[in-house]
């Protein structure tokens, strides 16, 4: 591997911790542990249809298009402007809906520093998931090399060590004898796929690997990423597929399935296992590390879906106002708009009757936001197929055009099974009836959409004005 950062770009491990970083959060941990032994066949079957999809599929176009890279780019040069912009949308708006998750995770994790009952006060989560959102922004807003240099910091110690501890407590574990939650049989790992409730497992894992392409709009600041980006997004899949399955059995291993916390999962489990050994001097230090790391992984998710609504920006899609960079060349009023429309999704907190309530709400919302988006982004690769083929250094698949409709469509396959599971509302989670959670599911998706109409019709107006003017000249 090449160096993390040199003057003159970032590296292949610069790279590879921004994608993990932003994708193998140990905050996914709880949600996945609930499925027991199964989680092993939803990884595995949710790498082979969408995982694996998505990073081949993101470093060739990446390679393709080494000069700007970024699902505008890409949508647009296999789709069209118009469908380019919906993509960079989603990729945006779903942020709006997931930062409230990862930051409740946040906060649970700090409220063990203080009290573990404040984890379940929805008063004290918005709390500090506003305070902490909004001083992320103003770290966003000093740019790019900035926030890279410090997710790096924060995936190291916040992220690897803490998921490498507790994968090795559970050894420890398995082996002085300790009793199991769960049980590796036959019938427990593989779950019975005509049971609707099996397919909400793909929810939870699918949330896991969303964002593989994100680092792909840095791909001016990195070095060589003709080379770069391929390489980062191997390393990338095998460590996000090896941490999120061993770090899932380690929670569901300790932690009867009734009892796991959505948000605070990873310290009731990191808890149970110091307790065993009398070792809870160490939970504080444990709960800051985990606040470092998953402060950390925010930093790509805050500003690499900007700097992508910003080529859609720059074409005329949104007003000129929020095109205007700062003087570190960061959208900052992009950034201060998604700060607002944050606080205000926050109140979702207080229209669901339970924590995990809330937290499954937004999940799954933002999750089917963001799996629409790579439907565009595998239709603009099927579509450009043969246009990628063409071009030298372009990233190729074995068995040529033919390996590439395969991976195509096992990405397409992967993304509407989970658009079809995403409406089930989950058995063991108090969502307000299958009712409740239908209409604030729906109307969500509904008023996260709304808005692309709105500016679709205010573009075609600017066009007819600037062709009337035209015209008269």
């Amino acid at each position: 591997m090449q160096a993390s950062k040199t003057k003159s770009g970032l590296g292949v491990i610069a790279l590879v911790l921004l994608i993990t970083g932003a994708i193998d959060s140990i905050r996914n941990l709880p949600a996945t542990a609930l499925f027991g032994p199964a989680l092993i066949f939803f990884f595995l079957f949710s790498a082979v249809v969408f995982l694996i999809p998505v990073a081949l599929v993101s470093a060739r176009l990446s390679s393709a298009c080494p000069k700007r890279g970024g699902i505008y780019q890409w949508v647009h040069w296999g789709l069209g402007s118009k469908w380019a912009f919906l993509a960079v949308w989603l990729q945006w708006i779903n942020t709006i809906v997931w930062f409230p998750t990862i930051l409740s995770f946040i906060a649970a994790t700090a409220a063990w520093l203080i009290d573990p009952q404040l984890a379940n006060n929805r008063n004290f989560l918005i709390g500090i998931i506003l305070s902490l959102f909004w001083i992320m922004t103003l770290i966003n807003l000093r740019g790019v090399h900035t926030s890279a240099r410090f997710a790096n910091f924060c995936s190291i110690l916040g992220m690897i060590l803490p998921m490498g501890l507790i994968m090795g407590l559970a050894v420890l574990w398995i082996i002085s004898g300790q009793p199991l939650q769960v049980h590796f049989t036959v019938h427990n790992m593989l779950p019975s796929l005509s049971n609707s409730d099996n397919w909400i497992a793909l929810t939870a894992i699918m949330t896991a690997f969303l964002g593989m392409e994100l680092a792909t709009v840095h791909v001016r600041e990195v070095r060589d990423p003709q080379q770069a980006f391929p390489k980062a997004l191997f390393f990338s899949v095998i460590l996000i597929l090896a941490t999120m399955i061993l770090g899932s059995l380690a929670i569901a291993l300790v932690l009867p399935h009734d009892q796991i916390s959505l948000v605070g999962g990873v310290m009731q489990a990191f808890s149970h296992f110091l307790a065993v050994w009398h070792l809870t001097a160490f939970t504080p230090v444990l709960a800051i590390m985990l606040l470092i790391g998953s402060i950390g992984g925010m930093t790509s998710w805050i500003i690499s879906p900007v700097r992508g609504l910003l080529q859609a920006a720059e074409e005329g899609y949104l007003p000129r106002f929020f095109s205007a960079p700062n003087r570190h060349h960061v959208p900052a009023r992009l950034l201060l708009l998604q700060a607002c429309l944050v606080t205000l999704v926050c109140l979702a907190f207080l229209l669901m009757p339970s924590v995990n309530g809330s937290y499954w709400l937004l999940t799954d919302l933002s999750t089917q936001l963001y799996i629409l988006m790579y439907v565009l982004m595998f239709a603009a690769g099927l579509r450009l197929d043969k246009t990628l083929t063409s071009i030298p250094n372009s990233l190729t698949f074995p068995f040529g055009r033919a390996g590439a409709w395969l991976i195509g469509l096992l990405g397409l396959l992967g993304c509407g099974i989970t658009l079809g599971v995403g409406f089930i509302p989950p058995a063991g989670l108090n969502v307000g009836g299958a009712l409740h959670y239908e209409i604030m599911f729906c109307g969500g998706m509904l008023v996260m959409l709304a808005p692309v109409l709105l500016f679709y019709l205010r573009h075609a107006c600017q066009q007819r004005k600037g062709a009337m003017g035209g015209e008269r000249v």
